[in-house]
């Protein structure tokens, strides 16, 4: 960091970093400067203007304090610090000025704009504009475009700022958005008409200061006012994004990103924001048994007791879903247990060593990305499995970063090299010398590539990797609670197919993604879980919970971060909290579990797994060996989950369907050759 400079605002001598701008420095002595086109995390266009200041001594004309930074400010009379006024008759005028500019063609359409409430420019034309207009002329009128199903457009309201076009080219890396046209024909259009294939593109939504861009599935069904406030987390991937859920009553109206620069910075994935219509479609509201065939409603006591006498002195293996808070896994795995069964989370085969939580979950932060000099992917396609991950990666390539990939090759939105596709490019690769490499290294290795016999065998290859380049691993997950689950152990040696060896009663606590066998011969299947999905359709008895928006729940990320997940509304119907119904379970089968309220449950949690009492810290874990086997010959599985539609929310959801329908449209079709 260069040498701190001193600097007065407002009569105010502070000293910042010279290479600051003087909006950011005017930050830092905590004066608000009004801005549309300036974002810190895009880069700088200056070419709306309304963050004009004085600098003394300078030109007689205001200056954009977005593009000017403090070491381009020349110092006063006798070496003096340089002066900037934010609150002169020059900068007033210049902002009324800016404002009336900025109004001439903009409709008055605060009565039915979406953006209502929560509008940049009504809000600064409030605080810095006039009451009158000087101009008569007819506004200007700009055809609306067609988008996609996510993104509204009124581009009538559009102020030019080009904050979408610097997103979805610089963050998304998918330039489909730009600018056409000068003057009065200026307008921001997509390429060739098209709609946009981003799954970050309702980032533009936020960004948009005005009501250009609106959110098409939220439009006209709330005001800001209405809604109360929830924030908590994400858990559509393993990230763990920090989200803040809106609801209005009962009923969840949209997902919005928060800033976590650890996590996920300001932004989201499209699968994260638009989920929330899949909370109220196919949900489980009453408990149901099946008679002769066929599915019956039932009161909780009755559903509760039939659970109890089936499990009763059988063989029991419990299976811990991709949406299980904590705190139900550490449950389940009590009672299972506790009645000599056994307890599995590792539903899709991965071979994730168990108690080596430093190989589960790697050694690195998703920050680290950030300052990375070599990124290698090993089997993973960070775009479909993270897509806000995948922009840290491509922000890290746009700083210099070398990015290598291992397995199927794939449109990324940044250049890598291609090192192979197979176990022997990672092995070659593991055993190459690399002691030439500067700066950090990150190695990143997806669950795709653990799935295979062999996957311990792929993960202590890219530990090795990551050694020997002298950096750290990052386990990229694709189920959000996968984590929190092997912290509390519940998994069984020999994974899946040992854990259901033999089970003449499955409980199955949310795991949508996992077939049972049905037949004469088949397990008896408990389900609980939030909608109608697959693991309904299998169960003989159903016990309806509450969806992770319903429920306090803690989620530990893919870097091995625990969060909390707060409650936003209630379950409908007759759902329960999950842990209260495995509690209300164990008080049935005569073994009750030691807690009656969610405190106690959290306080034997972290009694027995102390670091997950940390929330929103990472603790490290010390890399141990583990029994890894022989490397197979084959080459590296693609991402075989749909991106859209990859758990029951998501497949409840008709924005999702619409999603996914689009991107299998976009789909190239194979052909013989290939």
């Amino acid at each position: 960091m260069s040498e701190l400079r001193k600097i007065i605002i407002d009569g105010r001598e502070i000293e910042v970093d010279p290479a600051m701008t003087l909006i950011q420095a005017c930050e830092e002595a905590g004066i608000e400067i009004p801005r549309f086109c300036y974002h810190e995390r895009l880069s700088i266009a200056g070419n709306c203007r309304m963050c004009l200041v004085e600098v003394v001594g300078g030109p007689p004309k205001p200056a954009a304090s977005c593009a000017m930074q403090v070491r381009d400010l020349r110092p006063g009379p006798e070496g003096a610090p340089p002066q900037v006024k934010t609150n002169s008759p020059m900068v007033k005028k210049a902002r009324e000025g800016v404002m009336e500019f900025l109004l001439i063609n903009h409709p008055l359409d605060c009565p039915i704009c979406d953006q209502g409430g929560e509008c940049d420019l009504q809000d600064q034309a409030m605080a810095y504009g006039v009451d009158f207009s000087r101009y008569r002329e007819p506004k200007r009128a700009v055809v609306n475009l067609d988008l996609g199903p996510l993104v509204g457009t009124h581009m009538t309201r559009c102020i030019s700022c080009t904050r979408c076009v610097r997103f979805i080219t610089e963050v998304a890396g998918m330039p489909e958005l730009g600018q056409t046209g000068r003057g009065e024909d200026a307008e921001i259009t997509s390429y060739l008409g098209q709609t946009l294939d981003s799954e970050m593109q309702g980032n533009i939504i936020d960004l948009c200061p005005v009501g250009a861009l609106t959110s098409k599935p939220y439009a006209f069904t709330a005001r800001p006012w209405e809604l109360t406030k929830t924030e908590t987390i994400d858990v559509m991937d393993a990230l763990g994004s920090n989200i803040r859920v809106d609801a209005k009553g009962r009923e969840v109206m949209r997902i919005m990103p928060r800033n976590h620069d650890g996590i996920n910075e300001e932004w989201l994935a499209d699968r994260s924001r638009f989920i929330w219509d899949g909370l109220r479609r196919q949900r489980l509201d009453k408990p149901f048994i099946r008679e002769n065939g066929k599915l019956r409603p039932a009161s909780w006591g009755e559903a509760l007791s039939a659970a109890a006498t089936a499990m009763k002195g059988k063989t029991v293996a419990g299976l811990v879903g991709d949406l299980a808070p904590v705190e139900a896994a550490f449950a389940l795995k009590q009672l299972i247990e506790g009645q000599g069964g056994r307890v599995e989370c590792r539903t899709d085969g991965a071979k994730l060593p168990a108690g080596n939580r430093a190989a589960y979950v790697g050694t690195a932060a998703i920050e680290d990305l950030d300052f990375a000099r070599n990124i290698v992917l090993v089997g993973v396609n960070p775009r479909l499995e993270a897509p806000v991950l995948n922009a840290r990666i491509r922000k890290a390539w746009l700083k210099g970063a070398e990015v290598a990939l291992i397995g199927e090759t794939c449109d990324l939105t940044y250049d890598v090299t291609h090192l192979g596709t197979d176990r022997a490019a990672l092995e070659k690769h593991a055993a190459d010398d690399h002691s030439d490499l500067e700066g950090e290294s990150v190695v990143v290795v997806g669950q795709p590539a653990l799935m295979d016999k062999d996957g311990a065998a792929v993960l202590a290859q890219a530990m090795r990797l990551a050694q020997g380049m002298g950096g750290k691993l990052l386990v990229l997950h694709s189920a959000a609670s996968r984590v929190g689950a092997m912290d509390v152990g519940a998994v069984t040696d020999g994974g899946m197919a040992a854990a259901l060896e033999g089970a003449q009663v499955i409980y199955n606590l949310g795991a949508d993604e996992v077939e049972i066998a049905s037949g004469p011969d088949a397990p008896f299947v408990i389900y609980q879980g939030s909608h109608g999905d697959r693991g309904a359709h299998r169960a003989d008895i159903i016990l309806p919970a509450a969806a992770w928006t319903e429920e306090q729940g803690l989620f530990v990320n893919t870097e091995g971060r625990p969060q909390l997940a707060m409650r936003a509304g209630f379950a409908p119907g007759e759902a329960k909290e999950n842990w209260a119904i495995l509690r209300a379970l164990s008080a049935q089968m005569d073994a009750t579990l030691p807690y009656d309220s969610l405190p106690q449950l959290r306080r034997a949690l972290v009694d027995a797994h102390p670091h997950l009492g940390m929330v929103d810290e990472l603790s490290e874990s010390e890399p141990q060996a583990f029994d890894a086997g022989d490397l197979l010959t084959a080459d590296f599985p693609g991402h075989g989950r749909e991106h859209y539609l990859g758990n029951p929310i998501q497949r409840a959801s008709q924005v999702m369907g619409e999603l996914a329908a689009g991107a299998k449209a976009r789909r190239p079709e194979r052909i013989a050759a290939e």
